[in-house]
């Protein structure tokens, strides 16, 4: 089934194709004002239902978020010294597991907050978790020692935040777009949530060691 904003371009769309078509029959009556109010809506309905289309893709895959909500489970695992592996397990019932190197676990997120205008359109606050690594608590460490960087987002064939650097048009429908991350030791076998809201990404230990 189609998501609201998919809907809503396709539906956009399609007025505007109507505009597009009776441009044309105006301008085989010689009507030539009202052809060029038609065609000109026309344009500006289609290139709407593009921008939202574009939008509905580079979406895909984004979580709705309206309150403070769990993005992950983790169960970490030391595997020798300054090495662990970190079980994920998705709200979708997904799962996937990283061996990382480094003595916390690190979490980051893409978080994009919508103008209301966006938000008639069926575009909301959503979050997506983009990638983990292990992380050194020494900056000397982390400068000189292996890193391990996995990513957690699907490959889509349009990045949101790629288009949105590239387009400044977009800015009238994003209130913000930002990262966020967390971290949290892995040298003992532990749960973790790593939960997100608006203000961004948090962790939480679910077990004493």
């Amino acid at each position: 089934m189609p998501d609201t904003p998919t809907l809503v371009a396709a539906v956009i769309a399609l007025f505007g194709v109507v505009f597009f078509l009776s441009g044309l029959a105006a301008l085989r009556r010689g009507r030539l004002f009202r052809m060029t109010v038609r065609l000109s809506a026309a344009a500006l309905l289609l290139a709407l239902a593009g921008l939202l289309g574009a939008a509905a893709v580079a979406t895909r895959g984004y979580n709705a978020l309206t309150h403070e909500e769990v993005a992950a489970t983790v169960r970490l695992e030391p595997a020798g010294p300054k090495r662990f592996t970190a079980r994920f397990r998705f709200p979708d019932g997904r799962e996937a597991g990283y061996r990382l190197a480094g003595d916390e676990l690190y979490v980051d997120a893409h978080i994009l907050k919508w103008k209301p205008l966006a938000n008639l359109f069926g575009l909301h606050t959503a979050y997506e978790l983009d990638r983990v690594s292990g992380r050194y608590r020494a900056a000397a460490e982390e400068q000189q020692n292996a890193r391990t960087v996995q990513a957690l987002a699907p490959e889509r064939p349009l990045d949101l935040f790629q288009l949105r650097q590239r387009y400044a048009l977009l800015d009238f429908l994003f209130d913000a777009e930002y990262g966020s991350a967390t971290f949290v030791m892995a040298d003992r076998p532990a749960g973790i949530e790593i939960r997100v809201s608006t203000s961004g990404l948090m962790a939480r230990r679910l077990e004493a060691p």
